[in-house]
């Protein structure tokens, strides 16, 4: 919602490269790290006459993966198109894409419904470095690009963004594309209107948006753009607008075209796709390839762990904390233990130079009373530069909590007997000093007394 007037209504087309040996329809080589010019290239790339394109099993694979995982229907037939336009970094002067039969249809993820989820190539990159022209880049022409059309049911920057980031996170977790956005690997195109609720408003596209907050700041400027025009009684144009990060505002590039203005035909060169009698292809045998997905590892967390909803999003985004975690948690087995844990693995900077059983018996050490907090904290910056057992760390620096009350009843005694006018405002009722004695009980034992038990016996004598 925008205000008490009118109604924004949002839809995101995403692209996103996949991750696969070679492009989309030749051997070239695909990477996304190749920064010398025109080296991953051969005739397809370029367009030359006479050259024919393969289709790449694996980005066709990699696409209906990610249908599976939305829950989409799954094309039984589909075809590529050719959809013609002419840009300098399109040499063949069309590109292959999908456009009646795409491979997948419906769907929905972070409660947003999916369109169409379809496959084509990527272009080449136009470089306006010099000079009163341009240099082309045929690295990443043909690369594999899956596009991702939501439903037009967004209605906020903040909803756009959050789709925008589950679906790297979902492509990350099955391995199908890195999505990193400062690489251009996977880049957001906002639709969007805003209209009173008596007529629908027009549509204006707003192109490679190459961030997180890009997108959010470039709909929060152009749902405030279209509803200044509307209250001063023009018309909002439609048309396809970029975004300039640095001035915060988006411009216009060009008149939107319709579907009709690319002239879609089927690709004459390339077959047409029955993807039920690919038995590699099969929504059975994809299923089984599918890893667990970022809302199950949620939920089982959740479950399983109990733990806080901040911290099981940090393991969410993070594959290797996670699978650290996990390994810590299953030797611990209490919850209590294993929350323990999660908080100091997020706050504290742990990794693999720590075994997970080293790890869980230095929390099973702070669990029991035998380190503190800050016993926990200097044991386990140890560990990170040295290793070593937790154990053996906290004998030789003198870290382990004094627990024996025989020990701490002659700490207790020498602190009430020190301190008579603070023990005299205790017992006129003043609470708080207690803490005031724990103190004084922790610097007479150096630290080394273990705080609740210390508490206990004050309160006892007390």
């Amino acid at each position: 919602m925008t205000n008490d007037k009118y109604i924004s209504t949002i839809g995101l087309e995403i692209h996103a490269e996949l991750k696969t040996q070679t492009k989309m329809f030749c051997n070239s080589k695909n990477d996304p790290d190749e920064t010398r010019p025109n080296v991953n290239v051969c005739p397809i790339c370029f367009g030359h006459p006479g050259t024919l394109p393969v289709i790449n099993k694996e980005a066709v694979k990699h696409v209906l993966k990610v249908g599976i995982a939305v829950q989409g229907k799954i094309a039984d037939f589909t075809e590529f198109d050719r959809k013609n336009y002419f840009y300098p970094d399109i040499p063949k002067g069309y590109q292959i894409s999908q456009y009646k039969f795409p491979l997948v249809v419906g769907g929905q993820l972070n409660k947003i419904g999916i369109t169409r989820v379809h496959l084509e190539e990527d272009t080449g990159t136009s470089l306006h470095e010099e000079g009163d022209y341009s240099l082309v880049d045929f690295n990443r022409a043909g690369v594999p690009l899956m596009e991702l059309v939501t439903e037009p049911v967004i209605h906020s920057a903040k909803e756009a963004s959050d789709f925008a980031r589950e679906l790297q996170l979902l492509l990350r977790y099955l391995g199908v594309s890195e999505a990193n956005m400062e690489k251009g690997e996977m880049r957001v195109e906002a639709n969007i209107s805003i209209s009173d609720i008596a007529k629908f408003g027009t549509k204006v596209e707003v192109k490679n948006l190459n961030s997180f907050k890009a997108v959010e700041k470039a709909i929060e400027y152009e749902i405030k753009r279209q509803e200044t025009i509307l209250d001063g009684g023009e018309k909002v144009i439609q048309e396809t607008r970029g975004w300039n990060d640095n001035k915060g505002e988006t411009f216009s590039q060009r008149q939107k075209e319709e579907s009709h203005d690319y002239r879609y035909f089927p690709e004459p060169d390339l077959p047409k796709l029955k993807l039920s009698e690919i038995p590699e292809l099969s929504v059975k045998s994809l299923q089984k390839e599918l890893p667990e997905l970022p809302w199950v590892k949620r939920q089982r967390y959740l479950k399983d762990f109990d733990i806080k909803e901040k911290d099981i999003e940090i393991f969410a985004q993070n594959k290797k904390l996670a699978n650290f975690f996990e390994a810590t948690a299953n030797i611990l087995g209490d919850k209590k233990l294993i929350q323990l844990a999660a908080n100091y693995i997020i706050n504290d900077g742990v990794d693999e130079k720590i075994s997970p059983a080293s790890f869980a018996e230095l929390i099973t050490m702070t669990g029991k009373g035998e380190l503190s907090s800050r016993g926990t904290k200097d044991v386990l910056v140890v560990m990170l530069e040295k290793s070593g057992k937790p154990i053996d760390i906290a004998q030789e620096f003198g870290l382990l909590q004094k627990n024996d009350e025989a020990t701490l009843e002659k700490i207790v005694k020498n602190t009430i007997n020190d301190n008579p006018k603070i023990v005299a405002e205790y017992k006129a009722g003043k609470i708080a000093t207690l803490e005031f004695l724990v103190g004084q009980g922790m610097k007479m034992s150096k630290g080394s007394a273990n705080p609740a038990t210390l508490r206990q016996l004050l309160m006892k004598h007390l």
